[in-house]
């Protein structure tokens, strides 16, 4: 008994320790088995497809093809929220900035305007007689003149008999006073002196050429007559302005027209002296406001006794604003800030560490300088997109997210590193785009010079088909050239000049770098960001014509691109000859 008892003891140690040493260490490796599974979970895509996102491999749903691996984790992101690859953010140039109290310096409002002639001490030399400009003594503009100095000589036919009658009335003023009265009355009338008159009375000689004296100093800014001119009585000869005092005119627009008041110290800055800053107070707002440009004009009266000022110098001021929000709202730049309709929107980063953005609405309040008061929507300390706004818009946009032109955005979405593609939801409603952007109202005359820019980003694109980087390099030179033509002050709702400045800056930093490149890779590169700008432009403002967006998904390294074509049948400008008929139409922007 006593051996069975040791043998089963021994055989119940056996197994204790037997499960001690293998059965802990199998769940352990089962549980780091598992582990390991989650942490290398592979998304699969579409190559043609890439808004195609599965947990496993198997089909394509739109098209059939096997699913490939993803690039990336299984970064899930936030139904709004979407991600861009460091490439694109590079290309872009996007920037960002912190959110915080005190962007504006102080309570400083900075204002942009022009020198300006003080038109109080401005005056207009004319000729009191008819006659003929024997010689002009003034001989260029920017002439300075002192009152009294010689500035033409006339010969004038009535003047000439007005003398001689000068003269035989003299030699009557004895028996005929009135009539002698009454010629000398009508040479002062001339406005010739009592010295000249007494000349002619005396010496009994007639003048045939007469001298025309200034009546002010000051400089010459204008010439309105030449040498051997017939001019008429009061016809003017020059424009002469005292620029001991000039003028800087702002423009403020209406919400800012409570933060001035006039004799307000003002600083003011130039470019030509950067060092320099000069004193003045406001002399004057205009009580009239300008309904095309929706601002009215503030002037400041500055000392130039030195000249500094030049008519026509871009001048800053530097204005403390009347009212005061204590520093309790935030403050961001114009350039972070999208409308559409109502709604005022910005991009916030979610992520410090990663490429991740979505879209916030915000309430703005007044525009300060090159900034504007938050008061929702924001926080001190949040991150938000300050340069490239139109390029993370169109980005949203592509991916089915909240955006300018979409309120309801997509679903939750599981992405992946550079993803541009649109998920099932956006797909689903692409062609109902149209429907939901909300276009600004511009002139005619705009729309037709934003045509222009488009006709040669037309060029541009055919030229790309044909693989021909040369033409390509040359219609974006174009493009740039007929983009700077495009005339700002046609547009005369705040929202639309905001607007164009954000997008115009994108076209400019996209095509720059195609009229640079001789290398057709690198030209559709940049290509593909110039299109995302484009379609926003014509988009917002429109220019009269109807216009396909269309869609290759292969382009970008499977990522997809767009472009925007005149034709409904596709042309693919990514890849020419090798896949021409590549892509489809997404919208159409009537």
């Amino acid at each position: 008994m006593k051996k069975y008892i040791i043998y089963s003891g021994i055989l119940i140690v056996g197994l204790l320790l037997g499960w001690w040493m293998f059965g802990g260490s199998s769940n352990e490796k089962t549980d780091h088995n598992h582990d390991k599974v989650s942490e290398t979970n592979q998304m699969w895509t579409c190559s043609m497809h890439p808004q195609i996102m599965q947990p496993e491999p198997g089909d394509c749903p739109i098209c059939g093809m096997d699913l490939i691996p993803a690039d990336g984790g299984s970064d899930v992101l936030m139904a709004d929220q979407f991600k861009l690859t460091e490439n694109a953010m590079a290309l872009a140039n996007i920037q960002t900035t912190i959110v915080g109290k005190g962007n504006v310096e102080g309570n400083t409002i900075k204002l942009s305007g022009k020198i300006a002639e003080n038109e109080e001490a401005n005056a207009v030399q004319v000729s009191y007689f008819a006659g003929r400009i024997e010689r002009l003594d003034v001989r260029f503009t920017g002439e300075k003149i002192r009152k009294g100095q010689l500035l033409a000589t006339i010969y004038s036919p009535e003047l000439y008999a007005a003398q001689q009658e000068l003269i035989t009335a003299g030699s009557l003023k004895d028996s005929q006073p009135d009539l002698y009265r009454a010629v000398r009355n009508k040479m002062k009338l001339w406005k010739l002196s009592e010295n000249q008159i007494n000349q002619i009375e005396e010496t009994g000689k007639v003048q045939e050429n007469f001298p025309v004296y200034a009546t002010v100093s000051g400089t010459v800014t204008e010439k309105l007559v030449e040498q051997g001119d017939y001019i008429k009585q009061g016809q003017p000869l020059l424009n002469i302005s005292n620029l001991n005092t000039v003028w800087g005119n702002f423009d403020i627009y209406e919400n800012q027209i409570n933060r001035f008041k006039k004799g307000q110290e003002v600083l003011i800055t130039t470019n030509a002296y950067p060092n320099d800053k000069f004193k003045g107070k406001i002399d004057f707002i205009d009580p009239i406001l300008n309904t095309k440009t929706r601002t009215v004009t503030l002037r400041v009266v500055l000392n130039n006794m030195d000249d500094r000022f030049k008519p026509g110098m871009f001048v800053i001021a530097h204005i403390e604003s009347s009212t005061s929000n204590n520093g309790e709202d935030l403050t961001i730049p114009v350039t972070a800030v999208l409308w559409t309709g109502e709604r005022s929107v910005v991009y916030l980063k979610s992520n410090p560490d990663q490429p991740v953005f979505e879209m916030r609405e915000v309430t703005l309040g007044n525009n300060i300088g090159d900034n504007y008061e938050v008061f929702t929507g924001l926080d001190n300390g949040d991150e938000i997109v300050t340069n490239g706004t139109f390029t993370i818009d169109a980005a949203a946009q592509l991916q089915g997210k909240k955006s300018m032109m979409n309120k309801e955005g997509g679903k939750v979405v599981t992405g992946h590193e550079g993803h541009l593609g649109m998920d099932n939801n956006s797909v689903n409603k692409e062609n109902d785009l149209t429907n939901m952007n909300e276009r600004l109202i511009v002139s005619e005359k705009f729309q037709e010079q934003l045509k222009i820019v488009f006709n040669e980003y037309i060029h541009l694109k055919d030229a790309l088909v044909k693989e021909d980087s040369k033409s390509t390099s040359a219609s974006a030179s174009t493009l740039l050239n007929n983009l700077s033509e495009v005339d700002m002050k046609l547009l005369s709702d705040n929202k639309a000049h905001n607007h164009w400045m954000s997008i115009e800056g994108d076209i400019k930093s996209s095509a720059t770098p195609i009229s640079m490149s001789s290398n057709i890779k690198e030209q559709r590169e940049h290509f593909k960001l110039l299109s995302s700008h484009l379609i926003n432009a014509v988009q917002l403002f429109g220019i009269n014509e109807k216009i396909y967006v269309e869609f290759c998904p292969m382009a970008d390294n499977n990522n997809g691109a767009y472009w925007l074509s005149k034709e409904e049948k596709v042309i693919n400008p990514y890849f020419g000859e090798a896949m021409l008929t590549c892509g489809e139409v997404k919208q159409v922007i009537e």
